[in-house]
């Protein structure tokens, strides 16, 4: 399926490891020309050369900051022409109990994981709007439909975006100008973000890591963990040309493992 999509320009957050380089590989392997970004330059530029012999005939640009700063995304979107695709993308915070954690802690969470992503939004969703087509995929967490103990300051950072994204998603001005807004929520995939994760809920649970992740992987009904590039396929069809009709929704990626009907 040719997703017509090639030509567009895209900024991937977050892009020099994980998921967010799977959705920029699949943007690329498209024909996308794209703009990443994360805060280690040098697998940032390690990511950009594979990119770059992934499909020569794109461009990549690769800018090294931190998107949850306003000097992050002002240098972003000054290395992108025109964003017609947008994936919001950060780190996820840490694991642990709430009795632990400061207001500064909740504010790294919610800086990060919620409000810069409605910065980037504002910054580009109506000049999407006046060239009638627009992208934005926002890479949340299974996390906004069954939230994990462990990770409450990502179950309130995510479920305030989730929230903020299904308002706005349906405004006319911009559903019907051909710009659609949705969230993907990853479940379990072997990432270095769930690794640590896991390592940090073993230590305090007296497990080891081995045996943790073992359970992990033997209870998701596909018997594994999930692989970064199918995870950036299903977010390049959500940035196709074929799904205008699809937005505010809340795409979950998890295996099985939610056990719910809706």
């Amino acid at each position: 399926m040719d997703l017509g999509i090639a030509g567009k320009w895209a900024l991937v957050c977050a892009a020099s490891k994980g998921l967010g380089k799977g959705c920029a590989e699949a943007l690329v392997r498209e024909g996308a020309n794209v703009v990443i970004t994360a805060r280690g330059a040098e697998a940032l530029e390690a990511t950009a050369a594979a990119l770059r012999a992934l499909n020569p005939a794109v461009q990549v640009r690769a800018v090294a900051g931190d998107i949850t700063t306003e000097a992050g995304r002002a240098a972003a979107l000054a290395a992108c022409p025109q964003v017609d695709i947008l994936v919001n993308n950060a780190g996820g915070p840490p694991a642990g109990d709430f009795r632990d954690w400061s207001r500064d802690t909740w504010i790294a969470a919610l800086d990060a994981n919620m409000l810069a992503p409605i910065a980037l939004i504002k910054a580009t969703v109506d000049a999407m709007a006046e060239r009638q087509f627009g992208r934005v995929v926002n890479i949340t967490s299974a996390a906004v439909k069954a939230p994990y103990e462990a990770l409450g300051l990502s179950n309130g950072a995510r479920t305030g975006l989730t929230g903020f994204v299904a308002g706005l998603a349906r405004q006319q001005k911009l559903a019907s100008r051909n710009v659609t807004i949705n969230n993907l929520l990853p479940g379990p995939f072997d990432t270095e973000r769930l690794r640590s994760n896991t390592a940090t809920i073993a230590q305090k649970g007296g497990q080891t890591f081995e045996a943790l992740w073992e359970s992990r992987r033997k209870s998701n009904p596909t018997q594994r963990f999930g692989d970064a590039r199918e995870f950036g396929a299903m977010c390049a069809f959500i940035c196709s040309a074929h799904t205008g009709y699809m937005t505010g929704q809340n795409v979950l990626m998890d295996g099985g493992s939610y056990p719910g009907t809706f």
